[in-house]
């Protein structure tokens, strides 16, 4: 099991929980609103009651659809706000991970986004400060098996709140968590509201 994968187990609980809160007040607010509609919707039609009746029956059906569209919309933010939150907290627990787990999670990461060639690999300088001391023997063992492939740490940092940018002369690939995670932005939210709501 990757990092990655531990992080989102981890995390997975807690997102089930606060999803479950922030939808049941959502679903709540929605429900008030979808009343106080139909309370005025019934008003309106008291008011106009001397009107035919199928004319007072879409001024209702009018109130009842707007009011179920405010409902939807109230919903599917709370889905959007609860997906936000846990791919934020999923990113600060990446973070913070322990420093074997991190730097495993990095090599990961490095194998999936080496080129076949010599680079440098720089990080931030909380990472550099906390590399492990045999993590070069370890970066050259994960690249083993890309062709020509050999990165060299970088001793300038760059400011990135995690993961890493690899430079091959002209072109810089950016592997901060941040990019990464906006990379799969779309794919992580179809996982997470599958999870969750689904």
């Amino acid at each position: 099991m990757t990092g990655l994968e531990k992080i989102i187990k981890v995390i997975e609980a807690d997102a089930q929980a606060s999803a479950d809160k922030i939808l049941a007040e959502a679903r709540e607010e929605a429900e008030q609103i979808l009343a106080l509609a139909e309370e005025e919707a019934k008003k309106s039609a008291a008011k106009i009651a001397e009107n035919p009746a199928s004319e007072i029956k879409a001024i209702i059906s009018r109130a009842e659809s707007g009011a179920k569209l405010i409902k939807r919309q109230m919903i599917l933010d709370a889905k959007q706000k609860i997906i936000n939150d846990i791919i934020q907290k999923a990113k600060i627990k990446l973070t913070s991970l322990p420093d074997n787990e991190y730097f495993d999670t990095i090599l990961q990461i490095v194998k999936k986004h080496a080129h076949a060639q010599p680079g440098i690999i720089r990080f931030s300088q909380a990472d550099l400060d906390r590399l492990p001391k045999k993590f070069e023997k370890s970066l050259e063992s994960a690249l083993k098996d890309i062709k020509n492939a050999s990165l060299t740490i970088s001793k300038e940092s760059v400011k990135i709140d995690g993961g890493f940018i690899l430079v091959y002369g002209d072109i810089e690939e950016n592997c901060s968590f941040d990019a990464l995670f906006a990379e799969a932005k779309d794919e992580l939210q179809d996982k997470i509201n599958a999870f969750l709501f689904e």
